[in-house]
């Protein structure tokens, strides 16, 4: 039974998790919050706030920097950037008793996505996303349930989330199938109001979407444009459209099939509008860029299955520069 639920990342996407699990759920859970800084201070002297639908949630956490404050956790949600993982991975294995399970809800391909998925890449390390080993080493991935995150969220202040658009999560368990551990965690979720679907192999759910996001994303941070601007774009729309061809085919070689047309998606990201994307908010905030995750791995999934990917890799370089140059890196 869960009931030791900690944030790590109480950002926009670990702070809504978060503020609807206490706002729901709070009686029958003690929500805690790994933070330091400005948030740590927002937590403790405000709590989580959240604006959404019109309305203000202010949600009780017990929020510390130090793992050893908060204890052993049955439940560890790690909602960070791709860029601070390796910062909290040691606080994350500090909070692991015998049966706690990791819900990673972060973008782009984890450092666990071919650990139980068969195929010709089965078993691949990517060393973008997890240099040496160290990550996999403190977070084994027996812990961990896969978790994709449709939902749009905004973070005007520390410790305070506006919620955009969105109220989907995907999860599964990286072995495939549905274990009794899983089920029990969307019970859990769909109880606190979150629309919650079990998907038997959730690579395939990441890759789709990271198949949608991984053009627009970093697109936006080259150039502080909204997706409506850069699906405007004749020559933009050609560009993103080669790469996600580029990246259909590497999904169909891993067994992560993607069933859509690349102009379907942009019908998609039309509908949409006036979108800010992640990458282009952290990018104007100053923030570290999620490269590796959405860019960096795919293309060393390719260089494993010896594809030419030019498209993508005229991307991940000038959005590699952009975040050297820029200090985002």
């Amino acid at each position: 039974m869960v009931t030791r639920i900690c944030i790590v990342g109480a950002g926009a996407i670990g702070g809504w998790l978060g503020a609807l699990l206490g706002h729901r759920l709070g009686a029958e859970l003690r929500l805690s919050a790994l933070a330091r800084g400005l948030t740590l201070e927002a937590l403790r002297a405000q709590g989580l706030r959240m604006d959404i639908g019109g309305e203000r949630l202010v949600v009780p956490v017990h929020a510390s920097s130090d793992p050893g404050d908060l204890g052993p956790q049955d439940l560890v949600v790690v909602a960070v950037k791709g860029p601070a993982l390796a910062s909290v991975a040691p606080a994350v294995k500090a909070m692991l008793g015998p049966d706690t399970r990791v819900l990673v809800a972060m973008n782009g391909v984890p450092w666990w996505f071919f650990d139980g998925l068969s195929g010709e890449a089965e078993g691949l390390r990517l060393e973008s996303v997890d240099p040496g080993g160290r990550i996999a080493g403190l977070i084994p991935t027996e812990r961990v349930i896969g978790c994709v995150v449709h939902a749009s969220c905004a973070t005007p202040e520390p410790g305070l989330v506006r919620h955009v658009m969105g109220n989907g999560l995907i999860i599964g368990a990286p072995a495939g199938g549905v274990p009794h551990h899983v089920a029990a965690l969307a019970s859990l979720l769909q109880r606190a109001g979150f629309q919650t679907t079990l998907s038997p192999r959730i690579q395939r759910d990441i890759w789709f979407k990271l198949w949608g996001n991984m053009t627009t994303n970093p697109i936006s941070a080259l150039t502080g444009a909204t997706t409506d601007r850069i699906m405007a774009d004749e020559l933009l729309v050609r560009f993103t459209t080669s790469i996600m061809r580029e990246a259909a085919a590497i999904g169909e070689r891993i067994g992560c099939k993607v069933d859509q047309q690349p102009e379907d998606r942009h019908v998609i990201t039309r509908g949409l509008g006036e979108f800010k994307t992640s990458m282009l908010q952290d990018a104007e905030a100053g923030r570290p860029l999620e490269l590796d995750a959405l860019l960096g791995a795919v293309r060393e999934v390719a260089q494993h299955l010896r594809m030419d990917t030019p498209f993508l890799d005229a991307l991940l370089g000038m959005a590699r520069l952009m975040a050297r140059t820029r200090g985002l890196s």
